[in-house]
């Protein structure tokens, strides 16, 4: 298979020439209209999505294709509209960290790892996953390689070296991988032409960019337009730089607003920490720009601990804060069993799927994201109003839109009485988890468990 998909990867890029001369083409305008519309050239399809990262080795005991493929009608109907995978390449034996390795020390960027399945199970995985309704991103690393990856031969200029004319890792702590020098003109081409292999011929809907800020920004802007006039992709980076929203990518981590919610869990961070990371926000980055929320995901889960470990009483809350807040909201994979452990990075540990005691859960979260416009994601949705109560420092309440979507967290251990000094008073409201009917009056006030939550949609 390898030697097939450098065949077509030649075809690919003679190919290429031609589409680039019939992108005004009735076929390619949604193409052209992308490219030339600037920031905010996200799909369509994208404006209510949610996320979700599939951990491909982790994800059942096989560990293959074939395994997720069997999945797909249980995470539709969970909601999930965009599915991460995880890198699906081989990855490299030499300097290998455990004895499986890293997903992310790619030895072959035009191949599959055979643990997965091969080229051909991975096209049949992205046509049910398109059959299913849902799109699907791939998890793409352009800053570094395996150290047995053939460019390593071929193309030696094309990494970074020291002055005794070694390769080196791009941080000391990732022995495992070569760090790859963009000055190189042929490794930006080939890079590029590897992007475009996978979704001209595998008709992926885009990718999720690994460390996007340590690959210049120019090379991801110039390749951004060269997607496009193959179909109109998705981009993630991860990355929390605006100007990576510029040109080359939709969306971005929220790391910092992921912190917060850590801090908050912990009781090291005020509340006032979300309404000064969202003045931010406004300021720092444009109304089109999707920001990424999460609990948890492959780096957090595995490094720095479970939802449990990190957010204790307060995951499920902060998982219904992720989706109300302005953003896409993530799901990782197990997170809807709800898994309690962290998954080793090297080895083979797979998730638990004894129960999914939280599918419902995440379910309904996604129902609610799709159903309240309010929600959508960037300019899709609608701004957020901070409310005002009688206990700023443990109630944080929001609405979106015009008071179309009211949210109210407690977010403290501590039960306390709520009075919201807004008035509200004009609408008629259901409480969405408890599906009581709910009207707010002057002086009202009601009692908030511990970490508990209230999302109220308007009638």
């Amino acid at each position: 298979m390898v030697k097939l998909s450098r065949v077509i990867l030649l075809v690919l890029v003679i190919a290429s020439l031609g589409i680039q001369a019939c992108r005004n083409s009735p076929g390619n305008r949604e193409a052209e209209e992308a490219i030339t519309n600037g920031n905010g050239t996200a799909p369509e399809w994208t404006k209510d999505a949610v996320i979700y990262e599939l951990n491909i080795r982790q994800y059942s005991k096989d560990g293959t294709f074939a395994a997720i493929e069997k999945d797909l009608p249980r995470l539709r109907d969970m909601g999930v509209d965009i599915i991460w995978l995880m890198p699906v390449h081989p990855i490299g034996e030499l300097n290998r960290k455990g004895s499986m390795g890293s997903y992310y020390a790619v030895k072959d960027y035009l191949d599959v790892d055979p643990g997965y399945g091969s080229m051909e199970d991975f096209q049949r995985l992205v046509n049910r996953i398109h059959e299913e309704g849902m799109y699907v991103i791939l998890d793409w690393v352009a800053n570094h390689s395996a150290w047995d990856n053939t460019l390593m031969e071929s193309h030696p200029h094309w990494y970074t070296r020291d002055s005794a004319g070694n390769a080196v890792p791009p941080v000391a702590d990732w022995a495992d991988v070569a760090d790859f020098n963009y000055d190189q003109g042929g490794l930006r081409n080939y890079m590029a032409d590897c992007l475009k292999f996978w979704v001209a011929e595998m008709d992926i809907d885009g990718y999720r960019c690994d460390v996007a800020d340590m690959v210049p920004t120019t090379f991801w802007d110039s390749v951004r337009v060269e997607l496009d006039k193959i179909k109109p992709v998705f981009m993630l980076a991860e990355a929390e730089t605006p100007s990576q929203h510029t040109r080359a990518f939709d969306m971005t981590y929220a790391w910092d607003m992921h912190h917060i919610m850590n801090g908050i869990a912990q009781g090291t961070k005020p509340i006032s920490a979300l309404d000064d990371r969202l003045r931010y926000e406004d300021s720092a980055f444009a109304p089109a720009d999707y920001r990424m929320l999460f609990t948890s995901n492959h780096d957090e889960n595995s490094w720095n601990g479970t939802v449990f470990e990190r957010m204790g009483d307060a995951a499920q809350t902060m998982a219904v804060l992720s989706f109300t807040l302005p953003g896409m909201p993530l799901i990782y994979s197990g997170q809807e069993a709800p898994m309690r452990k962290r998954l080793d990075f090297f080895e083979k540990d797979a998730i638990d799927w004894n129960n999914y005691a939280w599918q419902d859960f995440y379910r309904s979260l996604c129902t609610l994201k799709s159903e309240q416009r309010a929600l959508w994601n960037g300019i899709h949705g609608a701004d957020l109003q901070r409310l005002n109560s009688t206990d700023q420092e443990r109630i944080y309440a929001f609405s979106r839109g015009a008071n179309e979507v009211v949210c109210v967290f407690n977010l403290s251990k501590d039960q306390v009485e709520v009075n919201l000094l807004d008035d509200l008073s004009s609408g008629s409201y259901r409480e969405y988890f408890s599906q009581e009917e709910f009207s707010f009056h002057k002086d009202q006030s009601w009692t908030m468990t511990p970490w508990s939550y209230r999302v109220f949609v308007a009638l």
